[in-house]
């Protein structure tokens, strides 16, 4: 019954789109159609940090995600100029600071200097762009940390940095797999679980793998634990497959509530978004 209404909820949302300015679809609520139970099912990743609320890859967003009781942190990890980790999404530092400059061509300090949270609101100005080793000290055994290489492929040497970060804070054994690490650079995950066996590893994918093979599958499975894909190529049957390579699967980005409950019905095992509470309704974990 839950999943029949889930769909008459979707098919109602579709219509609206039909209706033009007739009347605008009422506001799906999450209680209304997915059982408390299967929300503490599903696993609540917060997105480069509760982002919805707060400035991505920051402290701010990465604390609001706890707060807000995800069962994961996403964050994006490059190297500066000179050698650092830091969590930043683009390749250039020009969206989500008020600097300008590629990540890979300005030092540590250069970034540090950088406002990263005014871009956001006013609330947040001052807000620093984070180390990955503060991210790690400040959120080990508290939350899983989900753990992307951005763009590996133009920082050689980078998984090696993150295993030693890693196997540093004795967090290369993890328990209930709360590091996983993934990348749209499959190549990388290649050489990262060689180096980090015992970590599981995700590989990204974006529209292009809609039709995504069996035969695919199983290669990833070979050294990956999940693949995880956008969100609009995310049908039952790649589901299915997924599990039948023994793979999970986490889609990004959900960023509505409508786009949550679809991803519900699908049967996913876990969902990337900006918005925790579209994914649960807090405190539903503690209940």
């Amino acid at each position: 019954m839950k999943r029949m209404v889930t769909i008459l909820a979707g098919v109602g949302i579709a219509m609206s789109s039909f209706a033009g300015t007739a009347g605008a679809a009422e506001p799906v609520e999450l209680n209304s159609v997915i059982s408390k139970q299967e929300q503490q099912k599903m696993i609540n990743v917060a997105h480069r940090g509760a982002s919805g609320h707060a400035p991505e890859n920051t402290m701010a967003a990465f604390h609001k995600g706890f707060e807000m009781k995800a069962d994961y942190i996403e964050i994006d990890v490059q190297m500066t100029k000179d050698g650092e980790l830091i969590a930043i999404h683009d390749t250039t530092v020009d969206r989500t600071t008020n600097g300008t400059g590629s990540v890979g061509s300005l030092t540590f300090e250069e970034i540090r200097q950088l406002d990263a949270g005014s871009w956001f609101g006013p609330e947040f100005a001052g807000e620093k762009v984070p180390t990955f080793e503060e991210i790690l000290d400040a959120f080990r055994g508290k939350i899983g940390i989900l753990i992307e290489l951005k763009a590996p492929e133009l920082y050689p040497g980078i998984e090696e940095k993150v295993a030693e970060a890693l196997i540093e804070r004795n967090l290369h054994n993890p328990n209930n797999e709360k590091i996983i690490i993934q990348s749209f650079n499959h190549e990388s995950m290649q050489t990262s679980k060689e180096l980090l066996p015992n970590v599981p590893h995700g590989v990204l994918a974006g529209a292009s793998w809609a039709n995504v093979t069996d035969e695919q599958l199983a290669e990833f499975a070979t050294y990956a634990d999940y693949f995880n894909p956008n969100m609009n190529i995310v049908t039952h049957d790649m589901v299915t497959d997924v599990h039948d390579a023994d793979m999970k699967i986490y889609p990004y980005t959900s960023r509505s509530q409508e786009q949550a409950l679809r991803l519900f019905d699908l049967g996913v095992d876990g969902i990337i978004t900006d918005y925790t509470e579209h994914v649960y309704k807090h405190p539903v974990k503690n209940n």
